[in-house]
C-alpha cells in the first residue's frame, strides 16, 4: 500500500510558517482551522468564516473546504492528516487490480460511507476513507463484514473516482458473470395470476441494474425445466452462493453466482412469488406461475427458509405434462398394471399407495385419476398442496390453520355428490375412518399412506385404530413404490460383475445365465449416465386370504409372507427385474430399496 504521512514540522516550508505577531492573533483558534491558516491555506478570516459556515450546513470543516474549493483537496487532507495524526494514501499509484474482491462486501454501504477496501489481511480491512469524521461511521461497515477496520485517509478527488471505477469494475464482472444469457430470457412470460406480466417487462426495462438478475433467475428456471429437475434450491453459506437442481432424485451443482447477489436473487424470486420481501426471519410459501410456451406453463411452488448466512429459498417444478403420462410409461409389469386399471374400474374401495417422499406417489395416483376422468365422473381431490391441476376434476387445498383439514374436506366432498375421492395423505383416525366409510358407501378412494411397504400399511391403519373388519372391508389395493434411475441407452454398457456377487445380490441360477447387467457410463444426452427415472412396485390386492389375516389381526410379516405365496414381487424382487431387463443398474436398485 502506497500510503504516506505528512512531513514533520521541521520540513514545512518556511512560507506556512507563522511569525511571532501571527501566533498572537491565532490564539482564539484551533483544530483544523488553525492549521489551515499556519500552512498558508487560508488566511485567518478565510478560515473563520468557513468555520461558521460549516456549523451552519451541520457539516466538517475539512468537507466544507474541499467542496467549496477554498482549499484543493489534496492540500486540505494532507493538512487534515498531520492535523488528526492520521496515515494518508496516494492513491494515483494504486492498480484496481490489487484490490479486495468487492463482492465479499456490501456495494451499496461503500458507496454511501464513501470507503474504499485497500488491503485484507486474516480478518482486518484496511479502508481508505475521505474525511476524519467517516471513521466514526465505520461501524455499520464493520457490522456488515464481520471484520476489524483501519482507516486511512485519502484525498476525495481520487478517492471517488477509484471508488467508482473499483465498484463498477466488480458489478461489471458479475452481472457479465450474471449476464450470459440470451436476451430472450428475459423475455419469459409468467402467469397474471401470480406475477403481473406487465410489470415483470416494466422491471426489465426500467430496473437496469436490476436486469442481469431477472436473465440470471429465468434462465435458471429454464434450465431446471429442460434438465428436468424437480426442485431448484438457492443456497446461500458463509463466503459462497450456489444453486442446485434435484435430478432424478438426485442433487447435482447448477450454478455459483457472486456471492455479493444473493440477497438481490432471494428479493427477486420473493417478488415472483409474492412474498413479503422485508420478512426475512420467517418461513413464507408462495407459487409461480412460468409460460414456456403459448400452449404450456410450468407451476413452481416456492419456500423460503431464514438460515444463518441469509434466506434459502427452493422452487418444487409442478409439471402438469407429467401427470398426464400414460400408465404404461410409468414402470409397472402387465400383471401389476392389469391389478391397478381392474381395481380403478371397481365403483368403491379403497387404493392406498405407499412410499417415502419423492417416490412419485402423487403421479401414480393421478394416472389413476386421468383414466378415471370422464364426463360421467365426479372427481374430488383433497391435497396440501395441490401440486398438478387436472381440468374437469375439482381440487382443494388443505389449510389446516383455518380448520380445513383433510378430514373437514372429506366430509364436505361426501355433500358433493361424488363418484372419485382422492386424499393427499391419511395422517390420523379420523381422516382414516372418513376415507374407510367413504369407500363402503358406494366411493372410489385413492390416498397415501407414508409406510415403507405393502404389508406395512395394513399395520399403520390398524395402529391408527381402525377396526380390522373396516380394513379388509374397505380397502382394494396397495401400491408400495420407489423411484430408480432408469440408464441413459446411449451410453449404458454390460458391467463385469462376478457370478457369485450376483447369486448373492438375489438372482437365481438361470437368471444369473442369461441375463445381461448393465452399467451407467455417462455421456452428452444424460446425467451420469442415467436419463429420467422408472417404478419400482410392489402391487398387493387384497384377497379373500388376506382379509382372513387383517381379521385375525396378523402383523407385518404375515401380511407380506401372505402376498409372496400369492405371486406378488417385493421391491427388492421388482428392482432386480428392472435390473435384467437393462431399465436400471444393480447399485440403483440397492438405493432405493436398501431397508
Amino acid at each position: 500500500m502506497n500510503d504516506y504521512r505528512p512531513p514533520s514540522a521541521e520540513h514545512q516550508p518556511s512560507s506556512h510558517q507563522a511569525d511571532t505577531s501571527s501566533a498572537g492573533r491565532l490564539r482564539g483558534m484551533r483544530g483544523l482551522a488553525r492549521r489551515l491558516v499556519t500552512d498558508g491555506l487560508l488566511t485567518e478570516a478565510a478560515a473563520q468564516l468557513a468555520e461558521q459556515e460549516a456549523r451552519e450546513a451541520e457539516t466538517s470543516l475539512l468537507k466544507h473546504v474541499i467542496s467549496t474549493g477554498l482549499v484543493q483537496a489534496r492540500q486540505a487532507t494532507l493538512t487534515a492528516a498531520w492535523e488528526y495524526g492520521l496515515p494518508i494514501i496516494d492513491l494515483d499509484a494504486l492498480r484496481l487490480e490489487s484490490l479486495p474482491d468487492a463482492g465479499d462486501y456490501p456495494d451499496k454501504l461503500l458507496r454511501r460511507l464513501g470507503v474504499l477496501p485497500l488491503h485484507r489481511r486474516g480478518h482486518k480491512l484496511t479502508v481508505a476513507v475521505p474525511y476524519p469524521s467517516t471513521l466514526a461511521q465505520l461501524d455499520e461497515l464493520q457490522f456488515a463484514t464481520g471484520l476489524s477496520l483501519e482507516g486511512v485517509l485519502a484525498p476525495t478527488d481520487q478517492l471517488g473516482p477509484v471508488l467508482e471505477a473499483y465498484l463498477a469494475r466488480s458489478e461489471s464482472s458479475m452481472l457479465d458473470e450474471l449476464s450470459n444469457v440470451d436476451d430472450a430470457v428475459g423475455e419469459l412470460e409468467f402467469g397474471e395470476d401470480v406475477v403481473d406480466v406487465t410489470n415483470e417487462q416494466q422491471a426489465i426495462a426500467n430496473a437496469g441494474d436490476d436486469a442481469p438478475i431477472v436473465k440470471f433467475v429465468n434462465k435458471i428456471l429454464l434450465d431446471a425445466i429442460r434438465r428436468g429437475a424437480s426442485d431448484i434450491h438457492f443456497e446461500p453459506y458463509e463466503t459462497s452462493y450456489r444453486v442446485r437442481f434435484r435430478i432424478d432424485g438426485i442433487l447435482h451443482d447448477a450454478a455459483h453466482p457472486p456471492f455479493a447477489m444473493r440477497n438481490r436473487i432471494a428479493a427477486r424470486l420473493k417478488v415472483m412469488a409474492r412474498l413479503d420481501i422485508s420478512e426475512r426471519r420467517l418461513p413464507q410459501d408462495g407459487a409461480i406461475k412460468l409460460k414456456v410456451s403459448s400452449t404450456r406453463s410450468i407451476d413452481f411452488r416456492v419456500n423460503s427458509l431464514p438460515t444463518v448466512y441469509g434466506e434459502k429459498l427452493v422452487l418444487r417444478i409442478l409439471d402438469p405434462s407429467s401427470a398426464q403420462m400414460g400408465i404404461e410409461q410409468l414402470g409397472f409389469t402387465p400383471e401389476q398394471r392389469a391389478m391397478y386399471e381392474n381395481v380403478l374400474e371397481h365403483p368403491q374401495g379403497m387404493i392406498l399407495v405407499t412410499g417415502p417422499t419423492g417416490s412419485g406417489k402423487t403421479v401414480t395416483l393421478y394416472t389413476g385419476i386421468n383414466i378415471l376422468n370422464e364426463i360421467e365422473r365426479n372427481i374430488c381431490t383433497a391435497e396440501d398442496p395441490v401440486e398438478i391441476r387436472v381440468p374437469g376434476v375439482n381440487q382443494v387445498n388443505v389449510m389446516p390453520r383455518i380448520g380445513l383439514d383433510f378430514a373437514s374436506a372429506l366430509r364436505a366432498f361426501l355433500r358433493q355428490d361424488p363418484d372419485v375421492v382422492m386424499v393427499g395423505e391419511i395422517r390420523d383416525l379420523e381422516t382414516a375412518e372418513i376415507a374407510v366409510k367413504a369407500s363402503q358407501t358406494g366411493h372410489l378412494v385413492l390416498s397415501t399412506v407414508h409406510t415403507n411397504s405393502a404389508a406395512e400399511t395394513l399395520t399403520r391403519l390398524a395402529n391408527m385404530g381402525v377396526a380390522p373388519f373396516n380394513i379388509a372391508s374397505s380397502v382394494s389395493l396397495i401400491i408400495a413404490q420407489r423411484l430408480a434411475r432408469r440408464l441413459c441407452p446411449n451410453c449404458k454398457q454390460p458391467a463385469d460383475i462376478p457370478r457369485e456377487a450376483l447369486l448373492a445380490q438375489g438372482f437365481s441360477e438361470e437368471e444369473v445365465e442369461g441375463a445381461t447387467i448393465y452399467e451407467p457410463v455417462g455421456c452428452q444426452h444424460c446425467t451420469q449416465g442415467f436419463k429420467g427415472r422408472v417404478g419400482i412396485y410392489e402391487v398387493v390386492p387384497i384377497s379373500h386370504a388376506m382379509s382372513q389375516l387383517i381379521m385375525t389381526h396378523g402383523n407385518a410379516m404375515d401380511f407380506d409372507t401372505q402376498a409372496r405365496e400369492e405371486g406378488h414381487p417385493d421391491l427388492r424382487r421388482s428392482g432386480l427385474l428392472k435390473v435384467m431387463q437393462g431399465m436400471t443398474s444393480l447399485t440403483e436398485v440397492n438405493r432405493v430399496t436398501k431397508e
